[in-house]
């Protein structure tokens, strides 16, 4: 019979990405995907340390399964991610059930994981950028590819380069294959995945590597997650120019303040991210715009925070993510100085986060009555009866369902406008 697995996943898009990679692994020893923990032969849990609550929900959950290998022996259970490269000792004396603890780099591991002597893989790997993987991916129209691994950046704040280690570029030809072979299979998008793709380096520079996808003729082209040091004028006319790249760009500014942005370590100033904003918003008319902000950093004062609020008011957001700052052991942050309170946070995320709500609603209002390409995603996760899919600025419209399966691409007209959303009716 064949064995089966099940996995948790937490996390952001590059989490998510690696869960399709363990799957598609184990799938190549003949595992099945179990529909809940209880059936598995094998639990992975594929973790996240980005923010504290991650954390906790991982430890949470891990707790709740221990009492499955007591009526399964034989069961056996993985942690995988940034939680374990980061806390592998941790894991393993906090929660003794845990069998195997694999990083990042080493997801290649997960096959061998059964025939392993050791139970903790977390070395560095010098050869992750050219290791291929099978897939179980998630959707059969839309697909995540990885560019590159780990960071450089070092933000004060962010534990990513000591879980994720250093940059490495995967080559373009193999990333070109990768591509060619959705487009073939059907695949209507591609998002571009990395820590900081713009500083993507391998026999061609990031800009390069976007416009020989281009000719390859897949749809639409997303990437993820873009750094503003390193959005150069050559990336801004791409976007103009490549009929491929979607008109959305997510770029993190984290703060509006100049002393606190510099204490992040993020080496630019609020003034450099907005020339920027401006020559994107002059040369693509069309492009929507989304960020990340961390409230609460150490250091912030009211002041800090005021400048914030009128960042995010001057540049006119489409979206924002917005979180309260995550003290994460073995970042420079965490003995920083001026360590906010967490009422204080609280009450400038929930103020901070009003204020956007009133302009994405006014920036969706003003598509009201155009017409905007979609691409079917599926049903609405809030009404069965709607269809969900997105524009080419990563808008969200909900249409009446008249069967139109995943991966169809229509025009619809914009009826209406919500603070996250937007419903419209199919054009004939």
């Amino acid at each position: 019979m064949k064995k089966s697995v099940f996995i948790y996943t937490y996390g952001c898009q590059m989490n998510l990405h690696d869960s399709e990679k363990i799957i598609g692994t184990l799938e190549q020893d003949g595992y099945r995907l179990a529909s809940m923990p209880e059936m598995a032969d094998l639990i992975i849990f594929n973790t996240c340390a980005i923010r504290e609550k991650a954390e906790h929900k991982f430890y949470s959950q891990l707790g709740r399964i221990k009492h499955l290998k007591k009526t399964n022996p034989l069961l056996k259970i993985a942690v995988a991610g940034c939680v374990a490269q980061d806390s592998r000792q941790k894991v393993m004396k906090r929660a003794p059930h845990v069998d195997f603890v694999v990083g990042p780099q080493n997801l290649h591991m997960i096959r061998n994981l059964l025939e392993s002597k050791r139970n903790i893989h977390v070395e560095d790997n010098p050869d992750i950028a050219y290791q291929e993987y099978e897939m179980n991916r998630d959707s059969e129209t839309r697909a995540w590819v990885s560019i590159m691994y780990g960071c450089n950046n070092f933000c004060s704040y962010c534990i990513v380069p000591y879980t994720r280690g250093r940059e490495v570029s995967r080559p373009s030809s193999s990333i070109l294959v990768e591509i060619t072979a959705l487009k073939a299979r059907g695949y209507k998008e591609i998002t571009l995945l990395g820590q900081n793709v713009n500083s993507y380096r391998s026999d061609l520079d990031f800009v390069g590597l976007l416009r020989e996808i281009d000719k390859i003729g897949v749809g639409r082209v997303r990437f993820v997650t873009s750094h503003p040091r390193d959005l150069s004028p050559a990336l801004i006319d791409a976007l103009a120019d490549l009929p491929s790249l979607c008109n959305h760009l997510h770029l993190p500014l984290q703060s509006g303040s100049d002393s606190v942005l510099q204490a992040m370590n993020r080496r630019y100033t609020y003034a450099e991210y907005c020339e920027k904003i401006e020559l994107i918003r002059r040369k693509v008319l069309s492009i929507s715009l989304s960020t990340d902000i961390i409230i609460g950093f150490p250091g912030e004062g009211e002041n800090d925070f005021e400048q914030t609020v009128k960042a995010v008011e001057e540049i006119d957001f489409d979206g924002m993510f917005a979180f309260k700052y995550s003290r994460r052991k073995g970042t420079k942050a965490y003995d920083m100085p001026g360590q906010v309170p967490d009422n204080v946070k609280a009450e400038r995320l929930k103020r901070l986060l009003s204020i956007q709500e009133d302009i994405a609603l006014k920036r969706n209002r003003a598509l009201v009555g155009s017409v905007q390409e979609i691409l079917i995603e599926g049903s609405s996760e809030t009404d069965s009866s709607m269809l969900m899919g997105r524009t080419r600025s990563n808008k969200i419209v909900t249409i009446d369902n008249n069967g139109a399966p995943e991966g169809t691409v229509f025009n619809v007209r914009i009826d209406k406008a919500r603070h996250h959303s937007l419903h419209g009716t199919k054009i004939s």
